[in-house]
């Protein structure tokens, strides 16, 4: 009879050794669970707000699209700069229509009119209201 005695009390501890092993692995597994979860959610964090993220992508892409956009003018701007030197250069009209427009040259017998510059409509004041007296 002491055998069988002796066997529960080994029995009860070793099921108490068991249901304490069995809820400190429960808690560790939810600790490494919590654990991964915040990691998770910072590395989140840094892919879409981190140095080089998504919002920084997403401004460098539209800087880019901007750039491309002032080159694309900029060269249309030379092509046509390009161009009027040839003309400059190579066309005799030009050099003289150049000459007429800037500097104001006439042939002989001609009279240059200058006309003032307009005002914009928003300087003219018109009163509101008049008044008799």
């Amino acid at each position: 009879m002491s055998r069988s005695i002796t066997a529960r009390s080994d029995g009860g501890r070793s099921s108490a050794i068991v249901r304490l092993y069995g809820r400190a692995h429960a808690g560790w597994r939810r600790i490494a669970t919590g654990a991964a979860a915040v990691l998770a959610i910072a590395m989140g964090y840094h892919v879409i707000f981190g140095q080089n993220g998504l919002t920084v992508y997403q401004q460098k892409r539209q800087d880019a699209r901007t750039l491309d956009s002032q080159l694309h003018d900029l060269q249309r701007e030379n092509e046509l700069l390009k161009g009027h030197v040839d003309r400059l250069q190579n066309d005799p009209n030009a050099i003289e229509h150049q000459a007429r427009e800037e500097l104001h040259y006439t042939r002989p017998g001609e009279v240059i009119y200058t006309m003032p510059a307009t005002t914009p409509a928003s300087t003219v004041s018109v009163p509101a209201s008049t008044s008799k007296q």
